[in-house]
């Protein structure tokens, strides 16, 4: 059976939060009787873009991660409450409006953070993923028509088909170690999960310093080597998708196939090591 699934793109996500206010104005003052209660004018933000700056000075970069429900297929809002919280057979879960009052305990069970509580309302509410919209017609949910740089996708596919974009795309999913099976997939998710080693090289030509190009930097972490590149045109390097867990990595720089200067770098996270001047 066809399901639907939605793939997000971080290398797209420009924090316009246009999706976010999307599903506010779906949503505040709006009841769909069997999906939703209307939501709060202000507190709630059932998609929310998160933000993360890596490295410093002129190697610096923003990634923005776009957050919600997940629609796990192995949900723990369903686990913790079985008979409120329910899994459609195309894969939407809905927290049913009725049955959820005063179910405050259920915003704890999404280690997601995804379930936000209404107050007014004593309701524990999630992006639905639009279901009321789907069922009426609708191709895709209105925060994937509004997105304007695609950072968004919807799909509905059997579960094979999305094996395959899986494999495709090179697709993850947001805490793999949460073991959840959530249908909301993510693209370029290293931009926001991973760090990276930066720098630049110069050297003393004519009396002044000068930015060098072409140079064979390499990245060497426990006596192997991780990458290999060459400087750019003004002289820069850049080693990314790292795992920053405190490890000791090595940059060797080459020239004529020998090593002529090493850096050790303990990476905690993504860092810019600076200007590196050749004598």
């Amino acid at each position: 059976m066809k399901k639907w699934n939605l793939i997000v793109d971080i290398e797209n996500c420009t924090n316009c939060n246009v999706c976010t206010v999307a599903v506010q104005d779906e949503h505040v003052g709006n009841s769909f009787p069997g999906y939703s209660e209307e939501m709060p004018k202000h507190g709630h933000r059932w998609i929310e873009i998160m933000r993360k700056e890596r490295g410093a000075g002129n190697a610096t970069d923003v990634a923005y991660l776009p957050t919600m429900c997940q629609h796990c297929d192995d949900a723990p809002c369903i686990k913790s409450a079985p008979d409120v919280v329910r899994k459609r057979p195309d894969g939407i879960v809905i927290i049913d409006p009725e049955k959820a009052k005063g179910r405050r305990d259920l915003v704890d069970s999404c280690p997601y953070g995804a379930i936000w509580w209404n107050e007014e309302k004593q309701l524990p509410q999630h992006w639905i993923f639009d279901a009321h919209l789907l069922d009426a017609g609708w191709k895709e949910p209105r925060c994937v028509t509004v997105c304007a740089t695609k950072a968004l996708q919807s799909v509905k596919v059997d579960d094979d088909e999305m094996a395959r974009l899986i494999d495709e795309q090179q697709l993850d999913v947001l805490h793999a170690e949460y073991e959840t099976k959530p249908r909301v997939y993510y693209k370029n998710l290293w931009r926001y999960t991973s760090s990276f080693i930066a720098g630049s090289l110069s050297g003393i030509r004519d009396h002044k310093i000068e930015c060098l190009e072409g140079v064979e930097v390499q990245l060497v972490f426990e006596n192997q080597n991780e990458q290999i590149q060459r400087t750019d045109v003004f002289g820069d390097f850049k080693f990314d998708k790292l795992d920053a867990q405190g490890q000791t990595y090595q940059v060797q720089i080459i020239d004529k196939g020998e090593m002529i200067k090493a850096i050790d770098v303990i990476l905690v996270e993504s860092i810019n090591i600076g200007e590196i001047v050749l004598v």
